[in-house]
């Protein structure tokens, strides 16, 4: 039989989720705005499109936490402290760096999601809204991946 989880460890997981998809969400808009070269109108576009998702994600995540009885930290201050994401560069980057760099970060953030998964299996709502995320994260992936 499994026990429940502590509180503290279902609300820092989920804390952890949502800083890296609010940082995943504004480098997908920083890579939209600066991304150049060929099929720029394809990857402009699906970079909107993950932008959506990880914005719709971190708000389910966020509201999930208040749920648990957590405090959501979405400031820019605890982004930049606690986001494991790769940082971004600033700039203009070519459409290939692009992809390779999302279809890697999505990746990265999905397995880290799905390694907190077995700490959160007496919490079947949270665990279960991470796994659809990491689900989303690595579709997003593949889709990078297939346009190589």
């Amino acid at each position: 039989m499994s026990t429940t989880p502590s509180p503290e460890i279902v609300t820092t997981s989920l804390q952890q989720a949502l800083v890296d998809l609010i940082d995943l969400s504004l480098q997908a808009k920083q890579a939209h705005w600066n991304v150049y070269g060929p099929q720029f109108r394809a990857l402009h576009l699906q970079l909107d499109d993950v932008t959506a998702i990880l914005r719709t994600a971190s708000d389910d995540v966020a509201e999930r936490l208040v749920a648990v009885g957590g405090v959501p930290d979405g400031r820019a201050s605890a982004v930049v402290a606690s986001s494991t994401v790769e940082s971004y560069e600033a700039g203009a980057v070519a459409t290939d760096k692009v992809v390779a760099q999302f279809e890697e970060r999505l990746t990265a953030a999905a397995t880290r999601i799905r390694d907190e998964l077995p700490e959160l299996e007496s919490d079947l709502p949270s665990q279960d809204l991470l796994t659809g995320i990491a689900f989303q994260l690595e579709k997003q992936a593949w889709m990078f991946r297939a346009s190589r």
